[in-house]
């Protein structure tokens, strides 16, 4: 028998066989990972990035039942693939963002502006269009982080987005019920993007933080997609921020 986000039998099952997750930023990192654990465990895969070539690339591999390449920021084009699936879906899942740093002395303040206002369009837009798509007990799921939760140089625009959605999340999930909301919050994980922010730096902070962290090791897409996916698969979470850090913010840095 086929689960779906909608079978109220039980509170948790692993088989997502018959449902449907879609993935914005689907094409690398903590958002391809957590595709291909939902495909293992039997969901059909919808993929949504800016990169069309890496796109097709992880739509291949996984077998995903749909691509879409734009920008999420963009608010009608975001709209408009929603409008665009072709039947309601069972989870959505954004990873879409990256993390801005801007100190005070030098600010742009237009660019900081942008960055916030980008965020939260982001977070409301995913929640406006896809309310009418998702079923009943299904999930949007959004990526977060921790790393604004202790002020620091370059971080005030960071610190006020990450201050700002548990709590916007927490009410989508009560205005979005029954569907339901939830944010996983990450410090860092060992994926393409963080790799292209530190540069020749990635090796050091590696092991820096094999070193520090409780976990002695870092943190990496697939144990992320795994919270993800659990996320997904238990039908009472709703409304909460999940932390998955490798114990980073028992430690200084």
């Amino acid at each position: 028998m086929n689960a779906s986000a909608s079978d109220h039998s039980a509170a948790y099952s692993s088989d997502m066989t018959g449902q449907t997750v879609v993935v914005i930023g689907g094409s690398a990192g903590i958002g391809r990972e957590t595709a291909r654990q939902a495909r293992e465990r039997g969901a059909a895969v919808i993929l949504a990035g800016r990169n069309p070539e890496r796109l097709r690339e992880a739509a291949a591999e996984l077998g995903a039942a749909g691509t879409a390449a734009f920008d999420a920021t963009d608010v009608e084009r975001l709209q408009q693939f929603f409008q665009d699936l072709p039947g309601p879906v069972d989870h959505v899942m954004s990873t879409a963002g990256s993390p801005f740093y801007m100190p005070l002395d030098g600010m742009d303040l237009a660019a900081a502006r942008q960055a916030f206002d980008e965020r939260m369009a982001l977070t409301f837009g995913i929640a406006l269009a896809g309310r009418d798509k998702v079923r009943a007990g299904g999930t949007l799921l959004y990526v977060g982080g921790t790393g604004g939760r202790h002020p620091g140089v370059g971080l005030s625009v960071m610190t006020a987005m990450t201050a700002a959605l548990p709590p916007l999340v927490a009410n989508l999930a009560l205005e979005m019920a029954p569907v339901r909301v939830n944010l996983i919050a990450a410090g860092f994980v060992d994926t393409p993007l963080s790799a292209s922010l530190l540069g020749d730096q990635l090796e050091a902070r590696r092991e820096e933080l094999r070193a520090k962290l409780p976990i002695r090791r870092v943190v990496e897409a697939g144990d992320v997609a795994a919270l993800a996916v659990h996320i997904m698969c238990n039908r009472v979470l709703t409304g909460g921020t999940y932390d998955i850090d490798g114990g980073q913010q028992l430690v200084s840095g």
